[in-house]
């Protein structure tokens, strides 16, 4: 149950900085910087990855930079337009449900397999990634809290003993972090720390099965913020609002249909404002 090789556990974690070096001869190094970014709300849905200029930050050719992409691709993360390169995935409403209920169907089944209460180490190690979430909402350190908030799903996994499902839920919870990006998830980053705290509460006492109802209802409260609205999939959707009808002027077109005809306004004085 060690932490992940080649993964800082310490304040920070996952939030290499700018000009932090990445082996920009392994493709998977550069994909995997690409996913941290993703969980940390730092690449939106939709956004532009140019191969040339992520060759020039990572210091390595395009050719290695295509391969982290396709391979980024088979992930889910990001997909390629044939004229205008990469993009980072943008996920439909109804990808959107299918991710959370991945989610919810994988993570509720770990915490079910598990054969006994977590070792201590496991909990200690859950009760510090919590407590690394507070500070970080504390310091209103947006990007550093969305990883964390994000990565404490994929610290539970590997507690539990299961490191490739942590790889899973690593890939699931950057996208799910896309969607919240997109369907504007109301869900407070305050509230998330708590429910996580509470589920590592649970675990700690041994009491798996609240565990497990108290993971079910955090990830299900989640994904019940997201907008339910079907028109979020429709792409003339702003449009369609912008030139929909306006209430207030229907009204006064009723009003003065029905309303005899008035007398004719004297214009206003000098120095006033006609009412708008």
């Amino acid at each position: 149950m060690a932490p992940r090789q080649g993964v800082d556990r310490g304040a920070g974690a996952g939030l290499p900085a700018a000009d932090e070096p990445v082996d920009g001869s392994r493709p998977g190094a550069i994909a995997d910087r690409i996913v941290d970014a993703i969980l940390a709300g730092r690449l939106a849905p939709g956004q532009r990855l140019g191969e040339q200029a992520l060759a020039d930050l990572f210091g390595c050719s395009r050719t290695l930079v295509r391969e982290a992409m396709a391979r980024l691709s088979a992930r889910g993360m990001v997909e390629v337009n044939a004229r205008r390169g990469w993009f980072v995935v943008q996920p439909s409403l109804d990808e959107a449900r299918e991710a959370f209920g991945a989610r919810m169907a994988l993570e509720t089944g770990l915490l079910h397999d598990l054969a006994g209460p977590l070792p201590r180490a496991a909990i200690r190690r859950l009760k510090d990634h919590v407590a690394r979430e507070e500070a970080a909402i504390r310091a209103a350190d947006a990007g550093e809290r969305s990883w964390l908030l994000a990565d404490f799903h994929v610290c539970l996994a590997e507690c539990a003993g299961n490191g490739l499902l942590g790889a899973i839920l690593k890939d699931l919870t950057a996208r799910t972090t896309l969607i919240a990006t997109l369907y504007q998830s109301t869900h407070a980053a305050g509230e998330s720390c708590a429910e996580h705290a509470q589920i590592v509460a649970a675990l700690e006492a041994g009491d798996q099965a609240q565990g497990i109802a108290l993971l079910r209802a955090h990830i299900g409260s989640v994904a019940q913020h997201l907008g339910q609205d079907a028109a979020a999939d429709d792409p003339l959707g702003p449009l369609r609002a912008a030139l929909s009808p306006v209430q207030a002027g229907r009204a006064a077109a009723a009003r003065a249909t029905q309303a005899p005809s008035p007398r004719p306004a004297r214009a206003p004085r000098a120095g006033r404002c006609s009412p708008t």
